[in-house]
C-alpha cells in the first residue's frame, strides 16, 4: 500500500496484538489508510527503522510516513484518529488519564506474552 497514512509495527506472535489487528483492520474498512508489519516475521528488519529489535519488541512501535517512529500508547492513539475512530482513544490523551494510561500500556507490554 502506497498511500497509507500510518503504520504499525505488530507483533505477530502475541494474540492481543493480532486481535488489535484485527478490529483495526475492520474500522480502516479497506482503505489501506493504516497497515501493518509483523515483527515476528523471519525477514522484519529493525534496522530498517533506525531501531533494535529489542525495542520493538519492549513495546508497539508506528511509523509516520516521513519515516519518523513513536512509540507506546501513542502508537495507538494515531492510529485510532487514522481509521477515523480517535474519540475511542481520546480519553487516554486527557493530563488527568494519560499517565495511568502510558503506564498501563508498558505494564501490558511488558507482560504480554504470559
Amino acid at each position: 500500500m502506497a498511500n497509507w497514512e500510518f503504520k504499525m509495527l505488530i507483533d505477530g506472535a502475541c494474540p492481543l496484538c493480532r486481535r488489535e489487528e484485527m478490529f483495526l483492520r475492520r474500522l480502516d474498512q479497506g482503505r489501506g489508510r493504516l497497515v501493518f508489519e509483523d515483527i515476528s516475521d523471519p525477514g522484519f528488519d529493525p534496522a530498517r527503522y533506525g531501531t533494535t529489535m529489542e525495542a520493538v519488541e519492549g513495546q508497539i512501535h508506528g511509523v509516520l510516513p516521513n519515516g519518523r517512529l513513536i512509540q507506546g500508547m501513542a502508537v495507538l492513539r494515531r492510529a485510532f484518529d487514522t481509521v477515523g475512530h480517535g474519540w475511542l482513544t481520546a480519553p487516554t490523551n486527557w493530563p488527568i488519564l494519560k499517565p495511568i494510561a502510558d503506564a498501563g500500556y508498558r505494564w501490558f507490554a511488558r507482560n504480554r506474552h504470559r
